[in-house]
């Protein structure tokens, strides 16, 4: 049965079936509107006192009448007709104006919104007549300040243009101006987004940080866009002006994905994505994918999934909640379960399968820190920001050959690898999962069980990327993850990473305000002076007889073993 949308109130029932009728109506396909048609539409609205208008697809069809008021007609839902990035719904919105007034702020916004082929405006005059046409399209182009192109108000003729044949080159050059950042097939297209209060360059870090984020789980970056605001909308995060220059640049730039660099609600999810009909995410999910891509071991997949799972469960809902659980007639029988009382259902079941098991994961490290401590060797935990050079690290020290990437989060599960000092003591030296700022809670929750790992450390060696410009930020960062942990108290020693690419004056700096070494990871005769370091705190924090590293006549200043020559004084063996 066909429908009329929108507003219906008042209208009779001869009204109402005069507004069906114009299912009825055919469209040529190389015309907007026909100028009977156009005409009776006109005369219909003045006498209803309401703007009437038409959802036309390509084929002519008519899909959609809509019923307004004097003012203004509300656009029904249109998701049925899906768009491909790049491209444009396949449908146009013809509706007429009662007090002569061209294309508004509401049409051109609802143009670009929804992606629309075209808008057509049709100025009714008083008896009924049709006066004048307004109409508009999208302008492809990376042109912020005039996204839509608006003609010269024109009459019937208008109507009357080759417009299937006009609408298929728009939507060709709106692909090909995507296709100017292309990117390699099957990858998604990303806008990342950015809402805050803070400064331009701390926003534009944050921004930089959330592009590295992006690239390293796959993506394609083609822009960023970033809105200074005091206090967030609690419907859709930015103000409603950013959010049509978003839907703009997504149509434009061919965008297949939006990644925030906060984290949304499942409202504010469900409205951005909704309108936009593209895929929506925030920071968390953006962490939350790499490390699903990342995790190797049973143990990091357990953690991630559960970590997900927790992150998902919020957010399982449906347009439509009402028939969520109905009951009726005796004994209470109905329908039973939705598929979304089933979804949420399994999830929980889900959650409580993978805790069991994480739980248990907790209980075979006890047992490893339990031998560990009858075996009596001390342990090093490298903790720090993720990319700082942590893997890089351990491999140079123990000649490991832990996977090591110039990329966020390249190593996920833990590594313990032996290391022996030239007088025979060894100590175990732990490379853990890095951090980053707000880190989510579900990874936290999740991961805690490899987190405890640092818990048996009796020194922490604190990775910080002194080349990095929010070092300092990062280094504050990772302090308070160890704070969050209950770990602030185990002796650290920080470890100026990269200092061959960081500012002399940056270096000097940080080993002023914080004290510490300075290292190259990937240049071996640079660690001596934290082997140095590493055995004197072990002295005075264990009373262990590790002496200081010795190292012999030659140049290179890479520690040596006295009593074993030739041999590396790195000995490692996995644990």
């Amino acid at each position: 049965m066909a429908n009329i949308f929108g507003n219906t109130t008042g209208l009779k029932t001869r009204q109402i079936k005069r507004l069906e009728s114009l299912y009825n109506q055919r469209v040529p396909q190389d015309t907007i509107l026909p100028p009977d048609l156009a005409d009776e539409l006109c005369l219909f609205s003045r006498e209803l006192n309401r703007q009437i208008g038409l959802a036309i697809d390509r084929g002519g069809k008519i899909v959609r009448v809509i019923a307004g008021d004097a003012k203004e007609i509300l656009i029904p839902d249109l998701s049925d007709f899906r768009t491909a990035p790049g491209r444009l719904r396949g449908v146009r919105i013809v509706h007429t104006h009662l007090n002569g007034e061209p294309l508004t702020e509401d049409d051109l916004t609802d143009l670009a919104l929804l992606r629309l082929d075209l808008i057509c405006a049709l100025c009714t005059s008083r008896k009924g007549e049709l006066e004048t046409v307004h109409v508009g399209h999208v302008l492809p182009g990376s042109d912020r300040e005039n996204p839509c192109r608006v003609f010269a108000p024109g009459h019937g003729e208008l109507l009357e243009n080759d417009c299937l044949h006009f609408i298929l080159e728009l939507e060709d050059e709106l692909s090909r101006s995507g296709s100017l950042q292309d990117a390699p097939p099957g990858v998604e297209r990303a806008i990342l987004v950015g809402v805050s209060s803070l400064s331009k360059a701390e926003a534009e870090a944050h921004m930089a940080e959330l592009k590295e984020l992006a690239q390293s789980c796959g993506v394609h970056v083609i822009r960023n866009l970033m809105q200074t605001r005091q206090k967030p909308d609690p419907k859709t995060l930015m103000g409603q002006g950013k959010l049509k220059e978003l839907y703009l640049m997504a149509l434009q730039d061919a965008a297949t994905l939006i990644i925030f660099d906060q984290e949304l609600s499942p409202a504010q999810v469900r409205n951005v994505s909704d309108r936009m009909e593209l895929k929506v995410m925030d920071r968390t999910q953006l962490i939350l994918d790499i490390f699903a891509r990342r995790a190797q071991t049973r143990e990091g997949k357990l953690q991630v999934e559960l970590a997900q799972l927790k992150y998902l469960q919020p957010r399982l809902t449906e347009k439509n909640t009402a028939m969520s659980r109905l009951t009726g007639g005796i004994g209470g029988r109905g329908p039973g379960e939705t598929k979304l009382e089933i979804n949420r259902r399994r999830v929980r079941e889900q959650i409580l399968r993978l805790e069991k098991d994480v739980s248990q994961i907790q209980s075979h490290r006890r047992q490893q820190k339990a031998r560990r401590n009858r075996m009596g060797l001390p342990v090093f935990s490298i903790v720090g920001y993720t990319n700082a050079g942590k893997s890089t690290l351990l491999n140079a020290m123990t000649q490991s050959k832990v996977t090591a990437k110039d990329q966020m989060f390249a190593t996920l599960d833990p590594t313990s690898r032996r290391l022996r000092f030239p007088q025979d003591v060894e100590v175990i030296i732990t490379d853990t999962v890095g951090f980053i700022r707000n880190l989510p809670k579900e990874l936290v929750a999740a991961f805690r069980a490899t987190l405890e790992e640092l818990e048996g450390a009796d020194i922490l060696l604190h990775v910080v990327d002194i080349a990095s410009p929010s070092w300092e930020k990062q280094l504050a960062s990772v302090d308070g993850v160890l704070e969050d942990l209950g770990l602030s108290d185990i002796p650290q020693i920080r470890v100026f990473n990269k200092k061959d690419l960081a500012l002399p004056e940056e270096v000097v700096k940080a080993l002023r305000q914080y004290g510490g070494i300075t290292v190259s990871a990937l240049d071996r005769s640079s660690l001596r002076p934290l082997l140095e370091t590493m055995q004197k705190e072990l002295y005075a924090r264990t009373g262990s007889q590790a002496l200081p590293v010795c190292s012999d006549s030659s140049t290179s200043g890479e520690p040596t073993r006295i009593d074993r020559p030739g041999q590396s004084p790195y000995m490692r063996a996995d644990e």
